[in-house]
């Protein structure tokens, strides 16, 4: 395994045509265009933040199949391969492989809340199936899972394509946690909190925020990396107040729907999200209010980045 992942990468959304009918490909391209001409060292596809849950299996290869194509080897694609059942976690993990993917993102087992012992195993069958590089995936919030640090190590110790983990827990002490107790054979992608978890370790940053903010996402990762942390809290200050105003509203829909419409204000439409979702339309008023509320802070984030660059 020579590739090595860090910096930030973006959890894309997944475009789609008009009311979801089907995966706009061009839209697709543009937004992954857009991602290489801000310096993104690389992406995922089929986080949440690309509604996963709602594409079909037709349509997970042919996302893969065109977003490794037109990437053409110059950033790194990462796939989310999760599943409930342990087959389909393999099974999807190996198209990925043989799509031309350079390494998986994979959540635990989730719905079921599974013993470590489970875990254990769903992890085993997906190392024995592939041999790209993995990032395992700590999200309590959708799994049910945390996984703990020593559990992490363990992993670790076990399977050598376990070398990453995108560490969401909202625990920022778990990122040197992960480090320590692996003996730093595990890197850590922060998963909130991009300043902190790098003064404690971290060397990489998974986020939905590259879906608007690509050249913001990029340039903080890349200046914490360089040591200037103050332009980095600088550049945090704005994108922490954008996440709080998405995040007040309903939870479900906050960086599927709103990263959609962001990314359409930004000069790339991608469509927007599949039931259940809300769609941004179906915010009425309330989508409006925080989608003019946030552009000044775009504009004010990008004038910052001028400043500094």
């Amino acid at each position: 395994m020579s590739n090595e992942f860090n910096g930030s990468y973006g959890v894309l959304v997944t475009p789609f045509t008009r009311n979801g009918e089907s995966v706009d490909f061009q839209a697709l391209h543009n937004l992954l265009d857009w991602q290489i001409s801000c310096g993104s060292p690389g992406i995922i596809m089929m986080g949440t933040t690309g509604e996963f849950l709602t594409l079909s299996d037709d349509e997970r290869s042919a996302v893969i199949e065109s977003t490794v194509t037109h990437i053409a080897g110059r950033i790194n694609v990462l796939v989310g391969t999760m599943n409930a059942y342990t087959p389909n976690a393999v099974r999807y993990s190996k198209q990925a492989q043989d799509l031309g993917a350079n390494g998986l993102m994979v959540l635990p087992p989730y719905y079921y809340t599974p013993t470590e012992d489970e875990i254990y195993n769903y992890y085993k069958a997906i190392c024995e199936a592939t041999s790209i590089p993995i990032m395992i995936y700590n999200n309590p919030f959708t799994s049910n899972i945390d996984m703990s640090a020593l559990f992490v190590a363990k992993l670790a110790k076990s399977f050598e394509q376990i070398r990453y983990i995108k560490e969401a827990s909202m625990d920022v002490a778990r990122v040197s946690d992960v480090i320590d107790a692996s003996e730093g054979v595990v890197k850590v992608f922060a998963g909130e909190r991009v300043v902190e978890s790098f003064l404690l370790g971290a060397t990489g940053y998974v986020n939905p925020y590259a879906n608007y903010i690509p050249e913001a996402s990029t340039a903080i990762c890349n200046l914490l990396a360089a040591g200037q942390i103050d332009d980095a809290r600088t550049l945090s200050k704005y994108i922490n107040e954008i996440d709080h105003i998405i995040a007040e509203g309903h939870p479900t829909y906050g960086h599927q729907c709103y990263s959609k419409a962001l990314a359409a204000l930004r000069g790339y439409p991608v469509g927007d999200v599949r039931p259940p979702l809300t769609t941004f339309a179906g915010l009425g008023e309330e989508g409006v209010r925080r989608i003019n509320l946030i552009e000044p802070l775009i504009d004010a984030l990008n004038a910052e980045l001028d400043k500094i660059f």
